[in-house]
């Protein structure tokens, strides 16, 4: 199947795009999108958690996702933990899925949810935004399930984002700290 780019893509997965704060897990702890990101109350957990993992990483070894602790613009009130993965990169490259969610599973990370997986079609994207929750979910993101080089990733992996998403005028750093809250049982 060729995908919009023209790139053969038979195996292709789409997830969840999480309301949150895209955090890296490394050896030595972990950071915000910036790795000189400043204080803020919501990244108390998370950096908790990252030191919990952190021990069992190797040198080079990141594991990258959403830090949902703080609400943004779309409330979670059933989250499995407030950090979510979607990628795990060994020095330059993002490992493949299937391998990403056996190392989380290692860690006990959870991973966002899969939305799809299969190879690509004409009109798939367009499906899968007309069967977006647009109260709770703020898109997707697909990606190639094998392994690739992470300076391809603006070839490899792309996202949707629903119109009108951001709700508030102030940004979620500056508003006030509402928790979103984790599935009891």
């Amino acid at each position: 199947m060729l995908s919009q780019t023209g790139l053969m893509v038979d195996d292709l997965v789409v997830t969840e795009k999480m309301d949150g704060e895209n955090t890296t897990l490394h050896r030595a702890g972990s950071h915000a999108r910036s790795p000189d990101s400043r204080h803020h109350p919501s990244r108390d957990w998370l950096k908790a958690f990252a030191a919990g993992i952190a021990p069992f990483l190797s040198e080079g070894e990141r594991i990258v996702g959403e830090n949902l602790y703080a609400r943004h613009s779309v409330a979670y009130d059933a989250l499995p933990s407030y950090f979510l993965g979607f990628a795990w990169i060994i020095g330059d490259e993002v490992q493949a899925w299937d391998p990403t969610l056996a190392r989380f599973q290692e860690l006990g990370i959870h991973p966002v949810p899969t939305l799809y997986r299969g190879p690509y079609r004409q009109g798939l994207f367009d499906d899968l935004a007309k069967t977006l929750d647009l109260g709770r979910q703020e898109g997707f993101v697909a990606r190639v399930a094998g392994a690739f080089a992470e300076t391809a990733m603006p070839e490899q992996v792309g996202k949707y984002v629903r119109a009108g998403h951001v709700q508030s005028q102030v940004h979620w750093m500056q508003a006030e700290l509402v928790p979103n809250r984790l599935a009891t049982g």
